[in-house]
């Protein structure tokens, strides 16, 4: 699913109103009767809800909200900061004055604005998704402070007001803080991003139904991964297929100590549906992989407790490495890094330790083949390029490393972006906190290199792998719980995430 800017979702929005064609206010009363249906899931018939509107669409939106909730105790309350109105809010504000005209109040001065204690849903239908300033009118600025006080739920139209699409917040700029939000047609870009969680809390997409031909001519950089995506990419097995049509990868992982990463990761990349998979694990872990994965062979270091280097003549044989899992940074193992980006021309996969090398020798970067893929939490990715002062300066940060480094990066997170060496931005739809464990990370490591070793382009395999990761992770949870989800649960769901409705 495309995510467009404010502007691309302008064009669609007029180009639906000239096209399809319908009116501005009757689009306007599609996108009120989604917020409508909604709101009704959530608090129960004769609930009390206090409805904020402003004075443009978006309060429009709201106006036209509270009279498809005929069943409920409303009041409607328009923070009316100026003397205009925009002309379906004000077509909206006489259909509702009409019929319920003791119901709707005008406020103009703080002291006019009403105590909050008593509703159980608040509805934040004030500024909406095009606003390009903060908030600075004193009368809107009290409001958002009640509105945040208030015990009640917070369901925002379209977009929390004072939050913006696709720029950062002011510096002790205010907007609402609400608990539900729903999203017009699309999602914004600041919904995905942790530090606005507290602004957007838990958020899904209305289809008001904007043209479909107007959807296909926008051209998006930034894109949600979703079902229908994944489901497009995966290949389909044929019948005589064997082992050898799927690839031989190699795993770089494990250290003493750090032997439980190499095993999850191979696990995961057995799941993944690699056709043979080799471990490489210092001499300490050799009968520990052996006894633990036998679906894999094992390669032993020279090293008894750390890896330090994979001959040259062995790689002719592997479609794709994955290095990092458990590694740890010991100078020997630097040193073997070092040489397998030189010696191997394929794509290999970067992660954990493997990635803190390079923050200690970015130089190294330069040498990468192209087709690589790093896998860094935010933490991590900083080390890698340097410390941020927002999420949209970290998007474009590591936009421009995939684009100078010809690789793909997947910055693991709540909804982990993945970028691609063309630019593109794709961000994850599945997934829940329960994957906050140690050795998740690993698991997806083991699933990017299945796919990856099967002959899938790189940004595919970040795709797909992050996508199925995530799913399995949410299916597990129908027999666990957030608290007691283990990485190991993740791979044991791991095939039900290959079946698609």
């Amino acid at each position: 699913m495309k995510i467009p800017t404010i502007e691309q979702i302008r064009f669609c929005d007029a180009y639906t109103i000239e096209h399809e064609p319908v009116l501005s206010i009757d689009l306007m009363e599609r996108a009120a009767y989604c917020c409508a249906k909604r709101i009704q899931k959530i608090v129960p018939a004769r609930s009390q809800i206090a409805i904020f509107c402003g004075t443009g669409n978006n309060g429009g939106d709201g106006l036209a909200i509270a009279r498809l909730l005929p069943i409920y105790q409303w009041q409607v309350f328009i923070i009316q900061t100026g003397n205009t109105y925009s002309p379906d809010c004000e077509k909206n504000l006489q259909r509702l004055q009409r019929k319920y005209p003791k119901r709707v109040h005008i406020i103009t001065k703080k002291k006019n604005i009403p105590l909050l204690s008593n509703y159980r849903l608040i509805v934040d239908a004030l500024l909406g998704s095009g606003l390009n300033k903060p908030v600075e009118d004193d009368l809107l600025t009290e409001v958002i402070t009640r509105i945040n006080q208030s015990p009640a739920f917070v369901f925002a139209v379209d977009m929390p007001s004072g939050l913006f699409a696709e720029t950062p917040m002011k510096p002790n700029a205010i907007a609402v803080e609400a608990d539900f939000t729903l999203s017009f047609q699309f999602p914004k870009l600041s919904f995905l991003f942790a530090e606005n969680y507290k602004y957007v809390g838990e958020w899904e997409i209305a289809d008001i139904g904007l043209h479909t031909d107007a959807v296909g001519q926008i051209q998006c950089n930034n894109n949600l991964i979703d079902e229908t995506i994944v489901r497009h990419i995966l290949s389909p097995r044929e019948k005589y297929a064997h082992k050898g049509n799927f690839g031989h990868g190699l795993l770089i992982a494990g250290s003493k100590g750090m032997m439980g990463a190499a095993i999850l990761s191979a696990r995961a990349c057995l799941r993944s549906g690699i056709g043979l998979l080799t471990v490489h694990v210092p001499a300490v872990g050799y009968s520990i992989i052996q006894s633990n994965v036998p679906e894999a062979m094992c390669l032993s270091d020279d090293n008894e407790n750390v890896f330090s280097g994979v001959s040259f003549n062995s790689l002719i044989k592997y479609n794709a490495i994955a290095i990092g899992c458990g590694l740890g940074k010991d100078k020997h193992s630097a040193e073997g890094l070092k040489k397998l980006i030189s010696d191997f021309g394929g794509s290999i996969i970067f992660d954990a330790d493997a990635i803190n090398l390079f923050a200690e020798n970015k130089t190294w970067l330069e040498f990468i083949p192209p087709n690589c893929i790093f896998t860094p939490h935010i933490k991590e990715f900083e080390r890698l390029t340097h410390p941020v002062n927002n999420p949209f300066e970290r998007i474009s940060i590591q936009r421009e490393f995939s684009i100078r480094h010809h690789c793909t990066v997947v910055l693991k997170g709540a909804h982990s972006c993945i970028t691609s060496p063309q630019g593109k931005c794709y961000f994850n739809t599945t997934g829940n906190p329960g994957m906050a464990t140690g050795g998740s990370g690993d698991v997806l490591t083991g699933i990017i290199l299945g796919l990856l070793a099967q002959g899938y382009p790189a940004t595919k395999a970040a795709i797909i792998g992050t996508f199925l990761h995530g799913k399995a992770a949410d299916i597990a949870l129908k027999q666990q719980s957030c608290e007691s989800l283990i990485a190991s649960d993740i791979i044991s769901n791991l095939g039900q995430a290959f079946f698609f409705n």
